[in-house]
């Protein structure tokens, strides 16, 4: 059985995340999906404490794992949430890429074709770029 092969294109962008007209945008989120500070503060601020509230619906998750939201506000049509660490907001280099491929996975899922991510587990996660 051949396997099809989807071609992607991938573009490096510094700004603002929450500003991207894209199909979705990633929270770098914890598993129990609040939104505090960092790039999930920014989105709950722009996009609305709707998103926040979608997602912790869905929670807690395991770690590594990633839901979908809507995006409130935002330009995006979706918010997914990769729970790149736990409450010790503390992660390592296989939670990102878990939660990486989980939130490829969800926009796989809906036939996502943009789809923007920040630097998951940089901030307060404490992993170093």
């Amino acid at each position: 059985m051949e396997k099809k092969i989807r071609e992607v294109t991938i573009e490096l962008y510094q700004g603002d995340i929450t500003e991207l007209e894209v199909d979705a945008i990633v929270n770098a989120a914890n598993n129990h999906l609040w939104m505090g500070a960092g790039v999930a503060g920014a989105i709950k601020r722009k996009g609305g404490k709707i998103i926040e509230d979608e997602a912790v619906a869905q929670g807690p998750i395991p770690i590594g794992e990633a839901v979908l939201t809507t995006a409130g506000k935002l330009p995006a049509k979706y918010v997914i949430h990769a729970a790149g660490m736990g409450r010790d907001l503390r992660t390592d280099a296989r939670k990102v890429r878990e939660s990486t491929r989980n939130s490829l996975l969800r926009a796989e899922e809906k036939k996502l074709s943009s789809i923007a991510f920040p630097a998951i587990g940089t901030g307060v996660g404490g992993l170093s770029y």
